[in-house]
């Protein structure tokens, strides 16, 4: 019976398809170990991090590479230095020309100082005008002043005058009236016959004189009163005669004054212009803002023109501050905070970047994040800055400023499942446990 069944074993086909190959049970355990292995794997922990890229750049904007502008349009005469040459600050680089007609007469300056103390002889003279008019003025008020108290004075002279002939008139026609009472009782004493024709002419005659005094009072207290009104007409043509010289005085005055304030503004401004031209002037020369390496000229030609504002090199700064200049999602920026480590790879610098395991990786460096912007970029993206780590090693000192990077912004440490899942879901990284540690230290 034994026999039979390792026969059967052995010689039928049927028997020997069904057993299992021996290759099968090596590739079955080999596929468990590595599903063993990769199932362990997915608990190994990941290091979340935010990527990104940017370049090398100078954290103090006054480190960073700037272009040196020209103030006034001009022509390029002369280069002082070579491109890559180390200048100092307040070396000159250009030396150009001026090419606007208004500027090209050598003595400028002469002929416009010229003009301006032409100007201010003018000054000087409408000055000593406005002095002259102001004396002048001062002069009619007391004259004005003079002679309306003498005019008051005749006014009450003629007035006086007049009271005194209106009194004699009075008296006068009195004495007319007393001179005809007595010779109309001596008319009739003479027609009685108690008189003689001889008194009786003389009381006539007494009369008629009594009468040429009456005619004599009043001519003369109408001429009092002709008098008064002329006293009265003179005083008014006196205050109007003065008024009127016054009044011309100052507006004399007036019109100096304002000439005066206009030679005086014009003089202001031809000094302000000669100023202009001699800073003008200080510009014909291109100087080095500050102390770096020229690494490249703009403008090139002898002869070339340049415009107003337009650069005509590039100086980079001799300094060590050295940051990196990286774009994040706008999705990633409320993750970011300063001074969250961050690791970076330099282009040409060989590196081998395990971006969740950071200590496994080789050629990368240390940084921190030092400025997050507030605003974002024209890419879409926001700008950080992130500086050297002080703990970390030195960057290199071959690195120059432009040189591209890539960074890992380092957060929570989670199972690589979970960065998987999270990855696949379009889920942000997670920081909840660093929140929460942040919340329970502000309590404390």
């Amino acid at each position: 019976m034994d026999h039979l069944d390792k026969l059967a074993e052995t010689q039928l086909y049927s028997l020997r398809t069904l057993k299992t190959p021996g290759v099968g049970r090596t590739v079955a355990k080999v596929l468990m170990v590595i599903v063993l292995l990769f199932i362990l794997f997915l608990f190994l922990p990941w290091q979340q991090n935010i990527r990104g890229q940017g370049k090398l750049t100078a954290l103090n904007p006054m480190n960073r590479p700037q272009k040196v502008e020209t103030a006034i349009a001009g022509r390029i005469e002369k280069w002082h230095v070579i491109e890559g040459q180390f200048v100092n600050a307040g070396d000159t680089i250009m030396t150009i020309s001026e090419i606007k007609d208004k500027f090209f007469d050598p003595d400028i300056i002469p002929r416009m100082q010229e003009q301006l103390t032409a100007k201010k002889n003018a000054a000087d003279a409408k000055e000593s005008k406005v002095d002259a008019l102001n004396r002048q003025i001062v002069a009619l008020q007391n004259a004005l002043t003079a002679k309306m108290a003498q005019g008051k004075n005749k006014l009450r002279q003629a007035g006086l005058k007049l009271e005194a002939d209106s009194l004699a008139y009075i008296a006068e026609q009195v004495n007319n009236d007393n001179s005809e009472s007595i010779f109309e009782r001596n008319k009739n004493r003479y027609e009685a016959g108690n008189i003689t024709l001889t008194k009786y002419q003389e009381i006539e005659t007494k009369l008629q004189e009594s009468a040429a005094k009456v005619l004599k009072a009043e001519n003369e207290w109408l001429q009092r009163k002709a008098d008064l009104a002329n006293a009265n007409l003179e005083l008014a043509s006196i205050d109007a005669d003065y008024t009127d010289k016054i009044s011309k005085a100052r507006s004399d005055l007036n019109g100096t004054i304002a000439s005066l304030n206009e030679t005086q503004a014009e003089i202001a401004k031809m000094e302000n212009e000669i100023t202009n031209v001699l800073v003008r002037q200080s510009q014909y020369q291109i100087i080095a803002p500050q102390s770096g390496f020229l690494v490249q000229a703009v403008k090139a030609g002898l002869g070339e023109t340049i415009k107003e504002g337009e650069a005509v090199a590039t100086i980079l700064p001799k300094s060590d501050d050295v940051a990196v200049e990286m774009y994040v999602k706008p999705m990633d920026v409320p993750l970011l905070k300063a001074g969250r480590k961050v690791r970076i790879e330099f282009d040409g610098w060989p590196a081998l970047q395990f971006s969740g395991w950071p200590n496994a990786s080789i050629g990368t460096f240390g940084g921190e994040v030092a400025i997050i912007d507030r605003v974002q970029s024209t890419n879409g993206s926001f700008r950080i800055l992130v500086k050297p780590d002080p703990e970390d090693d030195d960057w290199p000192a071959l690195l120059r400023l432009g040189s591209g990077a890539k960074g890992w912004v380092m957060l929570s440490d989670v199972p690589i499942w979970y960065e998987i899942w999270r990855n696949m879901n379009g889920f942000p990284p997670t920081i909840y446990d660093e929140i929460e540690g942040l919340e329970k230290t502000e309590k404390k």
